[in-house]
């Protein structure tokens, strides 16, 4: 594998984290941790493919991956955000009960398959003239159409979070709750529809391992990206591009991990390889030396009574 093959690769399997973890980021800086965001990934992938396999539609498939992720957000911040409970609890049961959930689905619909089923993934869209551009063309041009649309996302999102009045109030939300509260702006409506809106974003991002990769489902397709996309919205210091950074850093250890278990070579052994991305996970959270938190991160918002 060339060192533009395994760079391509690696933009590649950034895409999903570079969407998760952005998404984490706005719900966090509303002071809202979505820790179902594991179980939020593998829903977006169960949905996405059984959506594009019955309709034959990969645009449909990502439609109801979003429509699930939707769901979940919902019942989410109705537990989180209406009555208060807490967010780590939450999310932990929410992550095992959409682990066994997907499972019991794909088994109750499809039966059970000695061989996975399986579509056609997203096929990569060559741009005319740009991905002739030598070493930069083929890795940055020569993509599916997600990641292109991810990519275009990442300055949308900076814009929307530091630039406008929107971004201000979820800024706000998650950092003087009171404030936002004073200024006659509902806090749970901000923080609810937030929570919504990402958890689909978030099912999106977990979609492409089945409608932009793989193209098949599998109970253990997700193998702890969703955490990788929670942490790197921690290491990015709830920054979109932060997050970005991030998220190409783990899309190379992906990469790497995916070369060495199809290449012949033998000079590490393949269960180190596998690991890799999360040894990554581990080492940057502890090099980390300051955390730019949400003041109000976790921490559920009990309007005073005058």
């Amino acid at each position: 594998m060339s060192i533009i093959l395994l760079l391509s690769r690696a933009l590649q399997m950034s895409t999903p984290l570079i969407l998760g973890s952005t998404a984490e980021v706005y719900s966090e800086k509303t002071g809202v941790m979505n820790i179902a965001i594991e179980g939020i990934f593998l829903l977006g992938a169960w949905g996405g493919f059984v959506g594009a396999y019955k309709s034959g539609s990969i645009a449909f498939g990502f439609i109801t991956a979003l429509l699930g992720g939707a769901l979940i957000g919902v019942l989410y911040g109705f537990i989180t955000i209406k009555l208060k409970q807490h967010q780590i609890v939450t999310g932990v049961a929410l992550n095992i009960l959409l682990a066994s959930l997907t499972v019991f689905m794909y088994r109750v619909i499809f039966g059970v398959q000695l061989t996975p089923l399986r579509i056609q993934p997203l096929e990569r869209i060559s741009i005319p003239i740009l991905a002739n551009i030598p070493f930069f063309g083929e890795i940055l041009f020569n993509q599916n159409i997600m990641t292109y649309i991810v990519l275009l996302m990442v300055p949308i999102a900076y814009w929307i979070l530091f630039r406008t009045r929107v971004g201000l109030i979820i800024r706000s939300t998650g950092a003087n709750p009171e404030a936002v509260d004073a200024a006659g702006i509902n806090v749970e409506k901000v923080r609810y529809t937030t929570i919504i809106i990402t958890s689909s974003i978030t099912a999106v991002a977990g979609s492409f391992y089945t409608l932009g990769f793989l193209g098949m489902f599998t109970s253990d397709i997700i193998g702890g990206r969703g955490w990788i996309a929670f942490a790197i919205c921690f290491l990015g210091n709830w920054h979109p591009i932060g997050a970005l950074l991030g998220a190409l850093a783990f899309g190379l250890a992906d990469g790497l991990s995916v070369f060495f278990q199809t290449s012949s070579l033998n000079l590490i052994p393949n269960e180190f390889i596998i690991a890799l991305p999360y040894i990554l996970t581990i080492i940057a959270t502890v090099v980390r030396k300051k955390f730019n938190v949400p003041e109000y991160l976790g921490t559920p918002y009990i309007k005073e009574e005058v």
